[in-house]
Order: C-alpha cells, then structure tokens, then sequence
C-alpha cells in the first residue's frame, strides 16, 4: 500500500522544541508532521529567546496559552491538560536531547528526537531503560532509512538475495563546511563545532551516526568493533571534521566508513555498498530513487522506486508514481507516520503494521552514541581496535 493510501487514523496532538527562526531541520520536521496528516502540531517552545519563541509560534497558529517560553514549562502544562500532547518532538542542539526528552517521558509524553540521541553514553543508557520501563515511544531521526529504495535494500538482504554480506562500505562526505564558516558566524557550524554543545566528535556524531544506522538498518548486523582516525582539516577549527574508520560487523564482515564536512565540492556525498557472496547492492542518496543490484552472475540491474515487483515495505513508503521523484522531505515524512502507528497502536490497543515497525528507536539512538564513544575512544589510542559497546 503506497504511503498515501494508508488507513486513515486520527491525528496525533504534537509540541515542538527547538527549530525556530531559520532553521531548515525545524521546517523539515513540521512539513514531515504535516504530510500525511498523522499529526496537529498545538504547542511549542522554538527559541531560547521568549520574546521570538513566542512570536514565532504566532506565526504558526499555535493558540497563546501554548506559545510557552522554556520546554519545562511546556512539558509540565502540556501534562496537566485534558487535551494535552501525545508526541514531542526535539530538534535543539546535542547537549540538550537528554534533559528535554526525559522530561517528557516522565510526564507520559512519548518523544520524537533528532540524532545523536545524547552527548554521553550513560544519559543515553538511562533513556532506552525509561522506556523500556514505561512502554513509550520513543523515535530517532535517522531519516535515510525512510527512503524507499534503503528499505527495498533491507528486504532484500532479509530476503538472503546477496548471500552471506562479506563487506561495506558506507559514506556520508559532504562539503558543506571546508572553510572556516563558524569565523563566520554561520549558525549551524557555530555550534556544530563547539564541542561542549555537539559532543567530543563533530563529524562522527553528525554525520558518522547517520551511515552507522544506514549500516545497520540495511544489513541487519551489528558494528562489534572500529579503529578510527578523526582529523581536523580545516585551520582554526576547535573539532573534528573528517573521519576514516574501520569495521568489524557482527557476522565478520567487514567495512569501511569516511564521513566528512570537508569533502569539498560534494553536496551531499552519501553512499553505501554492500557486497555479499551473490552479488552487490549501491544506493547514493543524491539519486534516491534507484538501488543497482549487481549479481556476481547475470546482467546489472537498475531497481526503480514504485515499481511492482518491489518489496511491500519498499512499495509502503512510496507516495507518487514511478518516474516521479521523491526525496527527503518523503524520507523524513515516513519516519514520522511509522512513528504515528506506533504511538497511537500504544496509546489504543491495537496491533501496528508491522511494515511500520522498522522506525529507528531509542535503542538505535544508543548505538549511535556508543559508535562516537568508540571512535572518539579508538583515535585517542591511535587508531587501535575499540569494541563497541564494550
């Protein structure tokens, strides 16, 4: 069933925190909201300023009496009503995702996060075990997992088509900061490179997170050990901004990971490839809607997202017809429907899809905080091999 057919539920009622003024992941995150309409967004704190969180959720309709000025405002009040939240979702910086979130999973409100899940591996061991406990919902964006064709590579490699897989090999090297843009003021690098507010690697625990769930997501295994060498490339910068590590997957494969934000000229660069005893399968997020499927025998072939003879949890997240692109607002839009299943299945009884059940969850938000750990571990012993996890 293509995205836009789905069942029909009500929609979930959902606060914000975090993403106001000009920040795209904070549009990105309401139009995801919006999309299938799972959800209606009533409350919100957008900015660490009252005076333009306020107004800013002025502009978006929201009612005055839920314009709130701090998240433990919002999360005590939004409790206390009747018609209160359901969902939370948090888009502020890195250091701040533990407190925020614990705080509304104690007051029953179940959480949408963007990643690393936290800066430590221990506030993020103390979230999987609230919910565990609670039996909440608790999603991390690890959008790249939403697209079609990541989900028909899942299936695929479920479905034994490569074989045993021997290697990988994952990327996410953009260019996006290979000059000294946090001189600059530039927003986004300014506190991407602090290290007290994005955690001790930069670019592992930006970027390097997002193609250590890419792995796991479509492999199925798990990352048991790495050695890493984290660089910084550009002068004056206070974090790292480069990355190459080695991987020991947990049926003994084994990878390669670069993930960079000065990989200079590339807009994007995300890109995985995954090599099995049958064959091979790439996916390069900058075409999304094509899987290459090589076969160590017979021809090459081009797999295309809405096509029939896809996998149903390919053809599930699907909205338009082939030949009419899709991208990564669909991606992040499939996150958060799957996500609304699982909240409403919780919050009324009944049973989800399971072809909605391969949402990234808290505990895949733990193993990406134990990857930066291990990496930032393995570099400061010069590269030495480093369990994750461990």
């Amino acid at each position: 069933m293509r995205a836009a057919d789905r069942m029909q539920r009500r929609a979930l009622r959902l606060g914000m925190v975090g993403g106001g003024p000009g920040s795209h992941i904070g549009e990105t995150h309401r139009q995801a909201a919006r999309l299938d309409g799972c959800y209606t967004l009533l409350a919100g704190v957008f900015a660490s300023e009252a005076v333009r969180s306020q107004a800013f959720a002025a502009s978006l309709g929201i009612e005055p009496d839920r314009r709130y000025t701090s998240w433990q405002e919002m999360a005590a009040a939004e409790a206390r009503r009747s018609d209160g939240i359901e969902v939370v979702s948090i888009m502020t910086p890195n250091n701040s995702h533990y407190a925020i979130a614990k705080a509304f999973l104690e007051q029953g409100i179940d959480v949408i996060c963007d990643k690393p899940l936290t800066n430590e591996v221990a506030q993020a061991v103390e979230l999987a075990e609230l919910v565990d406990r609670q039996g909440r919902v608790f999603g991390v964006t690890y959008n790249y997992s939403g697209y079609p064709m990541v989900r028909q590579a899942r299936a695929m490699v479920q479905a034994g088509e490569l074989g045993a897989v021997r290697l990988v090999q994952v990327e996410h090297a953009s260019g996006w900061a290979s000059t000294l843009l946090e001189a600059e003021g530039h927003k986004q690098a300014l506190w991407r490179t602090t290290p007290a507010l994005a955690g001790r690697s930069t670019v592992v625990g930006d970027l390097g997170t997002h193609a250590h769930h890419l792995a796991r997501y479509i492999t199925g295994l798990e990352v048991d050990a790495l050695s890493a060498e984290l660089s910084t490339l550009v002068p004056g910068r206070r974090a790292d901004d480069n990355a190459h590590i080695k991987l020991r997957f947990s049926n003994g494969a084994r990878g390669l990971m670069w993930v960079s934000m000065v990989a200079t000229g590339h807009l994007h660069g995300q890109r995985i490839r995954v090599y099995g005893e049958k064959g091979s399968l790439e996916w390069v997020q900058e075409a999304p809607d094509e899987l290459w499927l090589r076969p160590a025998e017979g021809p090459h072939q081009r797999l295309a997202r809405g096509t029939r003879y896809l996998a149903p949890l390919a053809q599930r997240s699907a909205r338009l017809w082939p030949g009419h692109p899709e991208g990564f607002l669909d991606a992040f839009t499939n996150l958060y429907t799957d996500m609304a299943e699982a909240i409403l299945a919780r919050r009324e009884g009944f049973l989800p899809d399971p072809l909605a059940c391969t949402y990234p969850t808290v505990v895949d938000g733990l193993r990406g905080v134990q990857f930066v750990e291990a990496a930032v571990l393995s570099n400061e012993q010069g590269g030495q091999w480093v369990e994750v996890g461990g």
